[in-house]
């Protein structure tokens, strides 16, 4: 039996696909067990500096694999209590909220079926890039439930703003890859076969800052987004950049940029 979550790790930059090819990628029990261990364990790992998240075969993740989760209701007596709805329901919202949380930033490389669930994983990330046959929904209010899941409501809004994310929200529709450009919802639309590749530049880009530096990057734009005030994002700019500049990190990005070379990182 293949493995649900596949992970390659390549000098600092960990490669993890969703390796449900055969059912879209679908969340099922055992990928979401293997998403969240994953996310979780990256709090406190420094040795991956960057995440590149992707799904197998021809689609990023259709959402929540619905035939397997009415398989398993339709073996019991009665419908599952609200406790037990709400441990199921949190058990995949913790997925994007790990995420958010987990200090490495994380590239979506989003093709075909990007729906409800999967969906969500991708506005979770820092940065997105889709082939011309991405497709991604708000899935949920076609299902019979409220059109927010899985952070949408929280997501969507600060990415493309309440009239886009209210009409994603508030009828499902998909939105395509070219349009999804057009919003601000992806940074790159490439071919099928270039995904992989259109990655590098972003790779390469965020591998050559320093690791301390990258990681306070994602830890301020998580603060910033959610700030008070101008007063409180700058106090957030101005505790990092100092941390920064007493690292030895900081001194070897100065010499680097001064001898016009990269600079080299001691991993830490």
């Amino acid at each position: 039996m293949s493995h649900p979550l596949l992970i390659e790790h390549d000098d600092g930059v960990d490669r993890v696909t969703l390796n449900r090819p055969e059912h879209l990628n679908a969340l099922d029990p055992a990928l979401i067990d293997a998403l969240n261990d994953y996310f979780q364990g990256l709090q406190r790992n420094r040795d991956t500096r960057v995440v590149v998240l992707k799904g197998a075969g021809k689609n990023f993740c259709a959402g929540l694999d619905l035939k397997a989760a009415m398989a398993r209701r339709a073996g019991q007596q009665e419908p599952p209590g609200v406790t037990e709805s709400l441990d199921s329901q949190r058990r995949i919202a913790d997925i994007v909220m790990l995420m958010r949380r987990c200090p490495q930033p994380i590239l979506a490389l989003v093709q075909g079926a990007a729906a409800g669930g999967g969906f969500a994983l991708a506005l979770a990330s820092d940065i997105r890039i889709a082939t011309r046959s991405a497709r991604m929904n708000c899935a949920f209010i076609k299902l019979g439930l409220g059109g927010c899941d899985i952070g949408t409501s929280y997501f969507l809004p600060r990415l493309v703003g309440v009239s886009v994310a209210s009409e994603l929200i508030l009828t499902g529709r998909f939105i395509g890859a070219e349009r999804a450009l057009a919003v601000g919802l992806v940074s790159e639309v490439v071919d099928e076969d270039k995904l992989d590749d259109a990655a590098e530049p972003y790779l390469e880009a965020m591998m050559t800052a320093s690791p301390v530096g990258l990681r306070l990057s994602k830890e301020c734009l998580n603060m910033s987004v959610d700030a008070g005030s101008l007063e409180a994002a700058i106090a957030m700019e101005d505790r990092n950049q100092v941390l920064c500049s007493r690292s030895e990190e900081f001194s070897e990005g100065i010499r680097a940029f001064l001898e016009k070379r990269k600079p080299v990182y001691i991993r830490r």
